[in-house]
């Protein structure tokens, strides 16, 4: 099981869009500097995180009042995958190892994403946490997705970037949690002590 952003795709885009580029048209909208607004915004975001709010486009959105689908839209030319993560993708196939894309990403922002680079077409099953109604940061969402997807959390493998996503996994009985290191190609990697952890993908090849 493969998160998405951060595992697959560079999460640089979406730093970018939450860091930098929504910011700085919420603080024009607002007459504000963009310190401020950062400022602001980062502790709605952190009221947020492990919800499903933090990963719907349509609660953000509303509450800035901004078309923050269309924003991402307008960059979509930055999404990309992290590197070797297609070819990890592709081996994976071709030795017919089942794959399950399990993201919080909102199916808007997936579906730009697989329009853009078609990742889809690698896994046996896409699973996001809006179906489910929870999110990867709760033991209800891990409960829901072994019911639909019929998995066996002693014999799989779960890689994310996520810390929280990645212990609320391993607690459900998830045997082999593997974190990413570097989810964002224009940031250092980071440090995880509580898991397995490689900087990319395809040194699990």
């Amino acid at each position: 099981m493969l998160d998405m952003d951060g595992t697959i795709l560079d999460l640089a885009y979406d730093n970018y869009m939450w860091m930098t580029h929504v910011p700085s048209l919420w603080a024009e909208q607002n007459n504000m500097s963009l310190d401020e607004a950062r400022h602001y915004l980062l502790g709605k975001f952190g009221e947020a995180q492990g919800d499903l709010r933090w990963y719907c486009l349509d609660h953000w959105s509303e509450h800035l009042g901004l078309d923050v689908y269309q924003l991402h839209r307008d960059n979509h030319h930055l999404i990309g995958f992290l590197p070797g993560a297609r070819e990890f993708l592709e081996r994976m196939r071709d030795a017919h190892v089942r794959l399950l894309l399990v993201t919080n990403s909102h199916r808007n922002t997936l579906d730009l994403k697989q329009e853009v680079t078609g990742l889809i077409e690698f896994f046996d099953g896409v699973h996001v946490s809006h179906d489910y109604g929870y999110a990867k940061e709760r033991q209800e969402f891990w409960q829901a997705l072994q019911e639909d997807a019929d998995f066996d959390p002693a014999t799989t493998m779960f890689v994310d970037d996520n810390h929280a996503v990645l212990t609320s996994a391993a607690t459900y009985g998830v045997r082999h949690p593997v974190a990413v290191s570097r989810p964002d190609t224009s940031r250092p990697a980071n440090e995880h002590t509580d898991f397995v952890s490689v900087e990319g993908i395809s040194e699990l090849a």
